[in-house]
């Protein structure tokens, strides 16, 4: 299973439109792509170990633009961190489970029964995303203004 590119591409295309529409300083502004470009070299240099897939790197840096360097992204990879190791442990359970040679077919449920492809992380980082995007400061900007209507 692999993340789009344009998955991500969206994300920070529609940040950099969106954002200086807000009123946010250019420097909030580039602290918000400098936090995912710290992200992203954290990311990249796991990737580049092997321990995360490169979609989920990418998914990872263009959603720390929209958090910045605020709680919302620490808030962010910290849920993302529990949902993925509840994710994991689901998964090698599953693969060591008599469902596992059940799977028949079901070419969704062969790919998690097989021991040799990783945990779709991106599931993880999506639940997160939706779980703390409240939380951004574009979000939080847009709510402050539909309170006062």
């Amino acid at each position: 299973m692999t993340i789009a590119n344009r998955v991500s591409v969206i994300l920070l295309l529609t940040f950099a439109l969106i954002a200086p529409l807000t009123g946010m300083s250019w420097a909030a502004y580039g602290m918000h792509f400098a936090a995912g470009a710290l992200v992203l070299s954290v990311t990249f240099a796991l990737f580049a170990l092997g321990g995360m897939g490169g979609g989920d790197a990418k998914l990872l840096s263009a959603t720390a633009v929209w958090f910045g360097f605020g709680f919302g992204l620490l808030q962010y990879l910290v849920v993302a961190s529990m949902i993925g190791g509840v994710l994991t442990m689901a998964i090698l359970y599953y693969r060591g489970s008599p469902l596992a040679l059940m799977t028949g077919n079901n070419t969704f449920l062969r790919h998690f029964a097989n021991a040799k492809t990783g945990v779709p992380y991106g599931i993880a980082l999506g639940l997160s995303g939706l779980i703390t995007f409240p939380e951004a400061p574009l979000i939080q900007w847009a709510l402050e203004r539909l309170a006062v209507l």
